[in-house]
């Protein structure tokens, strides 16, 4: 399978110059992705509707290259605030709990804009069973 780039449509896509996700022969890289809707380009206010977002647009990258959530191996999650992490890691309880990646919880200092209180990125392998 050769190198393919999988893009949402985001307008930071393209300004800043990255894809969503990237499929390398049995891999999808997607990009750490943060809780917009990006129907609407609006941002909520709350960690789990954020990462209920985050996940959303997680899946459809996948999807779009032939990939499903259970082919997720690793997860990294970046938080800005750790009173956060209680309801963002419920979130990832309920996406991801049959799957069980290997995952890193991160509290980082801010993220591009402060709205943002998630980003959330992943790595996938085509599944061979």
């Amino acid at each position: 399978m050769p190198r393919r780039l999988i893009s949402t449509g985001s307008p930071f896509e393209k300004a800043a110059g990255y894809s969503r996700a990237v499929l390398d022969g049995e891999f999808a890289f997607v990009a750490g992705t943060t809780g917009y809707d990006y129907a609407t380009m609006t941002m909520p206010a709350d960690v789990t509707s954020q990462a209920r977002n985050c996940f959303k647009t997680i899946e459809a990258a996948l999807a779009e290259g032939g990939f499903a959530m259970t082919d997720i191996v690793r997860a990294t999650y970046y938080i800005t605030n750790p009173a956060d992490a209680d309801a963002l890691l419920a979130v990832c309880g309920e996406v991801l709990g049959n799957i069980r990646p290997a995952a890193t919880l991160l509290v980082v200092a801010g993220l591009y804009k402060p709205e943002m209180k998630v980003e959330i990125e992943v790595t996938a392998k085509l599944r061979s069973d």
